[in-house]
């Protein structure tokens, strides 16, 4: 297994897909190697491009401040990552052939970083890591286990675009997924002290 600076590096020099030709910077990921709460989001935009980190704009404000107030934890005590390392043009979906491409890099994140729990934020990156054609509003407000074996518990919520845009409701909901992603946390640490 290549270890996570290595894994980024890899990734920086990454041409697998026609998204290199368009970025300013990879957006490999950043945070705590060691977190016991990993994030994952579907790729970078404008802002994020421009500085090489995640979710540094409105989102990431919203995101920063639903971590602090529903599960105690700052920026960088968790992991952050998207599903696709570069920008897609105009803040476009990712293509199939370009989550494709990216993604053994994430499951590499996964793989090193080992989260207790993988909160998804949003449709593309919940059914990308479930596997699943589902939309987050039926998988949203439970926890599913991670695909094939072993792994992170996934805990799926909102993208906090959508929150920004679809108001209090979907804020009161992205809270509740993050208190959960917290209980779950608290729990299996509670069982493996025990």
């Amino acid at each position: 297994m290549v270890p996570l600076v290595e894994l980024g590096e890899q990734a920086f020099g990454c041409t697998r897909c026609p998204l290199a030709a368009g970025r300013t910077q990879v957006v490999f990921g950043e945070g705590d190697p060691d977190a016991g709460l990993m994030v994952v989001g579907e790729g970078p935009g404008r802002e994020e491009d421009l500085q090489g980190r995640p979710f540094v704009g409105r989102s990431g404000q919203l995101l920063d401040k639903l971590l602090l107030e529903e599960t105690g934890l700052e920026r960088h005590q968790v992991y952050i990552a998207n599903v696709v390392k570069c920008r897609p043009p105009n803040n476009r979906d990712p293509l199939p052939e370009e989550i494709a491409a990216c993604r053994p890099y994430l499951d590499q994140q996964v793989e090193l970083i080992r989260p207790v729990v993988l909160l998804t934020l949003g449709n593309f990156a919940t059914r990308a890591l479930l596997g699943t054609s589902e939309g987050i509003t039926r998988l949203r407000g439970r926890t599913h286990p991670w695909p094939g074996g072993p792994g992170p518990v996934v805990a799926p919520t909102f993208h906090p675009a959508a929150a920004l845009r679809g108001g209090g409701e979907v804020v009161a909901k992205m809270r509740a997924d993050f208190v959960r992603a917290r209980q779950m946390l608290d729990a299996t640490r509670a069982g493996s002290a025990g």
